[in-house]
């Protein structure tokens, strides 16, 4: 296999078949390398900031599932990482429509530009985002990765797409150390009207090599394909 270009040399994890990551449907996940953040909970670790230390995974191998399995699965699920972050994330997006299966995206919020563009040229279908807590508690949320200021900033720009087309977006948010009701609470003030704040278990990150299957709250890439 020739060294993968553009935006496949990012993908670095496959999850062949998900029933719980995207709510009502069957999909499979692919994983891209790469992050903006610096989450001291977050579990995809070595995907969000050492993806060099994980195998590239082949972009026809991958091609020929979605295309194969086109019948069967109910949607792909885009997830990192960030994908937001990754030159040509639109282009594995087309990628897939091309198959004909509907494609969610996780995302931090954190690049609503993009967000806004997928969202417009109809290459992501939903957009399922993670609102880490109140604004106020961002930076220690995100390895002070983000301040206050633009945490309020680029979720209202989220959140005011979530308005426009409610259909698009569900949020949730990880009840990770520190995190209280109250902040829970904060956090679900911000929603747009008519939307729901899921709220998923915190599992403690393991740094050894041996992981479970990944599953929607505590999920680490595969890179093994079922032929």
């Amino acid at each position: 296999m020739s060294e993968p270009t553009g935006v496949w040399s990012y993908v670095r994890g496959f999850e062949n078949m998900s029933l719980c990551d995207w709510p009502g449907r069957t999909s499979c996940i692919i994983f891209l390398g790469g992050c903006n953040l610096r989450c001291p909970t977050c579990h995809n670790f070595q995907l969000a900031w050492d993806m060099q230390s994980l195998p590239v995974l082949d972009p026809l191998r991958v091609k020929a599932y979605l295309r194969d399995r086109a019948g069967w699965l109910d949607g792909v699920t885009i997830s990192g990482g960030e994908p937001t972050t990754v030159p040509g994330v639109g282009e594995l997006a087309f990628e897939i429509k091309k198959t004909g299966m509907p494609v969610k995206m996780d995302s931090n919020g954190m690049r609503p530009e993009v967000v806004a563009e997928l969202l417009e040229e109809k290459l992501v279908d939903t957009f399922a985002v993670d609102v880490k807590g109140p604004y106020a508690k961002y930076p220690a949320l995100t390895g002070k990765a983000v301040s206050e200021i633009a945490a309020r900033a680029n979720m209202a720009r989220i959140f005011a797409m979530a308005e426009a087309k409610p259909g698009a977006f569900y949020f949730r948010i990880t009840q990770v150390p520190g995190l209280t009701q109250a902040d829970i609470d904060v956090a679900r003030s911000y929603l747009p009207p008519n939307h729901e704040l899921k709220i998923q278990k915190y599992v403690p990150p393991r740094r050894t090599p041996e992981h479970a299957k990944p599953n929607h709250e505590e999920r680490r890439p595969a890179g093994n394909l079922v032929d």
